[in-house]
């Protein structure tokens, strides 16, 4: 299939709200969180392969640390001006250091801190950051439990722009809710099917 066909059949699907990123690398964790990470995506990183995209679509390869790579911003507010944003949540490279530091301090080497930006850990990362009430001054995870979806987006917007609430929505935005309970759903079921699974088997 050629290229451009491949991007209309994507923007179709994006027009008609049918967009669902695909799971996350790490496995574990809330499922709350899990699909809030995922709807994140959703908006940031529209692509099959979401933890190699740069802003503006193209891809690298080198996940051993974040590309840094400035990238002139076409479009909206910040036009002209560039960006590092790379990854799954489109993180700038100083934002994701900060965070690596932060919350996977297992990742230091002696004193020296490792910046992988292998997919786990991208999703690690930003787990371990939306799980800290400190960080955002509320408990995502309940209020997503308490079903307060737009509470959170507003709360994260000003982080991730294109939620909602910030200045860069794009065609999933408005679309957000929807994907967000349809991944719920998915996290729950194999949280379910995980359950049962590890059931013990009590006949004999």
């Amino acid at each position: 299939m050629l290229l451009w066909q491949v991007f209309w059949l994507r923007k179709i699907s994006i027009d008609r709200g049918e967009y669902i990123p695909p799971a996350l690398a790490m496995t574990g964790g809330n499922p709350y969180i899990r699909a809030l990470m995922r709807t994140i995506s959703a908006s940031e990183a529209q692509d099959s392969n979401p933890y190699t995209l740069l802003y503006g679509g193209e891809h690298f390869w080198n996940l051993n640390r974040h590309p840094n790579g400035c990238i002139t911003i076409i479009s909206g507010p910040h036009q002209g001006e560039c960006t590092t944003a790379a990854g799954r949540y489109q993180l700038l490279t100083s934002t994701w250091q900060k965070k690596v530091q932060q919350y996977h301090p297992k990742h230091l080497k002696g004193n020296t801190i490792s910046y992988s930006f292998e997919p786990e850990l991208q999703d690690r990362v930003v787990y371990a950051w939306l799980s800290d009430r400190h960080a955002w001054g509320n408990d995502i995870a309940a209020l997503l439990k308490q079903e307060k979806l737009e509470q959170v987006l507003q709360l994260l917007s000003a982080t991730w722009t294109s939620l909602g609430y910030g200045i860069e929505n794009n065609l999933i935005t408005p679309r957000l809710a929807w994907i967000y309970q349809k991944i719920l759903a998915e996290e729950l079921a194999q949280v379910n099917s995980t359950s049962i699974r590890k059931k013990p088997d009590i006949r004999h």
